[in-house]
């Protein structure tokens, strides 16, 4: 099990949660939970509703579009984050290509944790804000 501060490391790293202070990234981390997964394991479906945001602790993962790989993730690379906080379908496919362990972040409790602490929510919506401006990469 990851201590608390291991969680708040790796969750920073996720361009949708740089402006948060240290304790918005703890209370971030108090709601992600460690699980395994077994080689093969689909974490996301292209073009289906995404429900949670990973990082990835231990472990492979392939990144498909249209039946394409287009990446191979590793510990410490994370994805999903913009399901938390829009029904958007997914746009690639993922899946463990060895064991995986990971965190998980899902949607409703992101929420939740979004309705009582506003400052989250509004540095969150900032940095979508500027990863979806004209530019942006």
């Amino acid at each position: 099990m990851l201590r608390r501060n291991e969680k708040v490391e790796l969750i920073k790293r996720a361009p949708l949660f740089a402006a948060c202070s240290k304790r918005e990234l703890e209370q971030i981390a108090q709601i992600a939970d460690e699980i395994d997964l077994r080689e093969g394991k689909v974490m996301t479906k292209e073009g289906s509703r995404g429900r949670e945001f990973f990082v990835l602790l231990e472990g492979k993962a392939e990144v498909t579009r249209d039946g394409q790989v287009i990446n191979q993730l590793g510990p410490g690379d994370f994805f999903g984050e913009i399901a938390l906080v829009s029904d958007s379908p997914r746009t690639a496919t993922v899946t463990a290509t060895s064991p995986v362990r990971t965190l998980v972040v899902t949607a409703g409790s992101f929420k939740r944790l979004l309705d009582d602490q506003p400052e989250i929510q509004r540095k969150v919506l900032v940095a979508l804000a500027e990863r979806l401006a004209p530019g942006a990469l």
